[in-house]
């Protein structure tokens, strides 16, 4: 099998090669860390330390691994932690997060970078984020004998309905796993269906909910009203994670209520750093001035523009009324927990599959609201800005809801450590590879 897959690994790459050269060369993308992609040239981990490698897959992932590491830093600090991305963004934001430990990109799927891998990291357990089924990690996983534990377990019904279809290949990778810990029932079921073994199963919760802040008055936040100039008598509308046309949704907005709502600013955060300028350049042919959060330099404009990779969590703590991006595109939707978890009037499209679950349960307790256009985001923002009880009602079942539902984390990082059981004493002990 790993030459099959092998194989075909290289054709798709020959395929979608005139992509990324383009991609590469206009944007700048997939320049760097071939190296560890293509020959799984890690680091070497020096000493005989235990070790967890934790794969994250983009920006997403990884800040879910922060209430993670917390815990596990401190119960087992003499630990070595290895944490793997497969974007730049998502290297950029790790590096920054966990900068004691050893970030880099994760090989890609070929049988000799996986191999490479885990002889210069020597891991004593493997950990993959949310659902990543790369044959060749989890089936050379398996044969060196080294634990492998999915956490943060979910399978959309798209997902589903595509596993399905190579059943008898999905259920030989599930049965390679250790644990399997899964945010929900639904998601046990979907994995129990395609030949995950039952007694391997875990139900956590999301780890998501822990991973959020609670607290308005936290540093970052502080440091962010103070750098944009924010006022406590403002009213702040933030859209974030946004894509194309979203953007330009919000700015129509704010343009059509800033006359009869003078004390209402509009906080811009595009979900990709590539679209910065291209959001930049959207403002200014508006007519309007623009504060941008990389420039602290610059005066306070009439929108303000976070450019900076990490810190939408943190700005989040800023919204009064929250506006969720990737949900009026066909992205899926982006993560509504950390405005909701500040008690922010939570707003979003229509399009959300990607947080199903979550969506549900807000909408369940009237803790936050649908817009299904352009023109009903104008509309909704202006009923909750005449009406600011109802808005302070809905935010505080929504921060309600969050903190009721803590506690993966700790739940999946027991779970972790008795998977993980290594001498402290002894180096991990692997077959060749």
């Amino acid at each position: 099998m790993p030459w099959i897959l092998n194989l075909a690994y290289v054709a798709l790459l020959l395929v979608v090669s005139p992509v990324l050269l383009y991609r590469r060369w206009v944007h700048g993308k997939y320049r760097d860390g071939w190296g560890e992609k293509l020959w799984g040239r890690l680091p070497v981990r020096d000493g005989s330390r235990p070790c967890l490698w934790l794969h994250a897959v983009s920006v997403g992932e990884v800040l879910q691994v922060r209430p993670l590491m917390k815990l596990l830093t401190a119960q087992r600090p003499g630990w070595d932690f290895v944490i793997t991305t497969t974007t730049r963004t998502g290297l950029d934001v790790a590096k920054k997060e966990f900068s004691q430990h050893t970030v880099c990109y994760c090989p890609l799927d070929f049988s000799w970078a996986i191999r490479n891998a885990i002889s210069r990291i020597k891991p004593s357990a493997i950990v993959l984020v949310e659902l990543e089924l790369w044959p060749n990690l989890v089936l050379t996983a398996s044969r060196l004998g080294i634990p492998l534990a999915l956490i943060n377990g979910r399978v959309s019904a798209k997902s589903f309905r595509g596993y399905r279809r190579i059943r008898p290949l999905v259920a030989r990778l599930l049965t390679c796993f250790d644990l399997l810990a899964v945010q929900n029932h639904e998601y046990a079921d979907r994995l129990l269906n395609l030949g995950a073994p039952r007694e391997r199963l875990h139900l956590t919760g999301s780890i998501k909910f822990d991973g959020v802040q609670l607290d308005r008055s936290n540093l970052k936040t502080a440091e962010l009203r103070q750098l944009f100039g924010l006022r406590s008598d403002e009213k702040i509308f933030i859209a974030g994670s946004t894509q194309a046309p979203e953007e330009s949704f919000a700015l129509d907005t704010w343009q059509s209520l800033r006359s009869a709502f003078p004390n209402l600013r509009l906080i811009l955060v595009p979900r990709h750093k590539e679209r910065f300028e291209e959001v930049a350049a959207l403002v200014k042919s508006c007519g309007l001035t623009l504060q941008r959060r990389s420039n602290p330099a610059s005066t306070t404009g009439d929108v303000l523009l976070l450019d900076t990779l990490g810190e939408l969590g943190a700005c989040w703590g800023l919204a009064d009324i929250a506006f969720v991006g990737g949900s009026l595109t066909q992205r899926g939707g982006q993560n509504m927990l950390e405005p909701a978890a500040y008690g922010a009037t939570v707003l979003f499209g229509p399009n959300t599959w990607n947080f199903r679950d979550i969506v549900e349960q807000l909408l369940a307790r009237d803790a936050a609201r649908v817009v299904r256009s352009a023109e009903s985001l104008t509309a909704t923002v202006r009923e909750f800005l005449l009406n600011p009880v109802a808005a302070d009602e809905l935010g505080s079942r929504a921060k309600a809801f969050v903190a009721s539902q803590q506690g993966a984390a700790a739940r999946t990082v027991e779970l972790l450590l008795r998977l993980a059981v290594v001498d402290a004493t002894e180096a991990p002990k692997h077959r060749a590879a």
